[in-house]
């Protein structure tokens, strides 16, 4: 039992770390004026490839975690179609 403990604890270092340094990159490119509108194709793209993931894991891992790529998939594809004339 420890050992998932570990792991989770370290999926979540991980996952803090890469936000933070995310968020620098952000405030920098900000402070530059280099900030650029988002592809918008490239987030409905990442929602197909999400909800077929999503499925794969509800049927072998867990109903949980595949529901929550398929509802990835889904907020991905809607930020797509809701912005597609940009």
């Amino acid at each position: 039992m420890s050992e998932w403990i570990l792991i989770s604890a370290l999926i979540v270092a991980t996952l803090v770390i890469i936000v933070l340094i995310l968020t620098l990159v952000v405030f920098k490119k900000k402070k530059e004026g280099k900030m650029r509108e988002p592809n918008y194709q490239v987030f409905f793209i990442l929602g197909i490839a999400w909800i077929p993931i999503g499925i794969v894991f509800m049927v072998t891992i867990n109903l949980v975690i595949g529901i929550a790529f398929m509802g990835m998939g889904v907020s991905y594809m809607v930020i797509g179609l809701a912005n597609r004339d940009k």
